[in-house]
């Protein structure tokens, strides 16, 4: 049994564009990654590890617990041993109370995927091997998230180009979500139900010579 890891936030959780609503588990990406691998053959679960309001490294004023880093350690060495963790974290630190730019999340994953490397598992146990996911860009924020979102389109920018650079430094695999999905123009933030679908079936694709290599 191969165990996948999805570290992420609201985006990956399912949040359904314009409501608080939830995507089932099939309709969402690491539900459609797990369903895929499965057809595919292969004995796998997808952990996921999906948190609304999580940044990278920092912290969220309004909302304890959001801080990615906090922790990190503890849940690798809770579900360990593990077969791959996905990060796709980022979106939340352009909030409009944050001054971030791309570059400043990508440090924050960078700092992740170093304290997951420093996770405490047990003796004998492989550090997993680690895929950063460069979340689709913010559109236009719209509807009742939109205050939250403000000026996001714009701190987002060149966020592939960063992350690519961090999955190269510390290496680690790498997929520009943009390439394949793009955010939703209902709040311009999450993502829609295809979207979802077309994102874990690509995922599967590239995880599958990684859990099976």
């Amino acid at each position: 049994m191969k165990q996948l890891l999805i570290y992420a936030d609201s985006l990956s959780w399912g949040i359904i564009p314009g409501t608080r609503e939830r995507l089932p588990f099939d309709d969402r990406w690491p539900g459609v990654l797990e369903n895929t691998i499965i057809a595919s053959g292969v004995r796998a679960r997808v952990i996921e590890d999906c948190l609304n309001g999580r940044r990278t490294a920092w912290n969220d004023p309004f909302k304890p617990g959001r801080n990615g880093l906090a922790g990190i350690g503890q849940v690798i060495e809770k579900h360990s041993p593990l077969a791959l963790v996905i990060l796709m974290l980022g979106t939340n630190d352009f909030q409009s109370m944050h001054p971030h730019t791309a570059w400043h999340a990508a440090q924050g994953i960078r700092a992740l995927v170093e304290a997951i490397r420093q996770a405490p598992i047990e003796p004998g146990m492989a550090v997993p091997p680690l895929m950063l996911v460069a979340p689709p860009p913010i559109l236009i924020p719209a509807g009742p998230i939109a205050p939250k979102f403000v000026g996001g389109d714009q701190k987002c920018g060149g966020i592939a180009e960063h992350y690519e650079t961090v999955a190269r430094e510390l290496s680690c695999s790498f997929l520009n979500a943009a390439d394949i999905i793009s955010s939703s123009k209902v709040d311009g933030v999450h993502l829609d139900r295809d979207q979802h679908h077309l994102l874990g079936k690509a995922l599967a694709l590239r995880v599958l010579p990684l859990i099976t290599g």
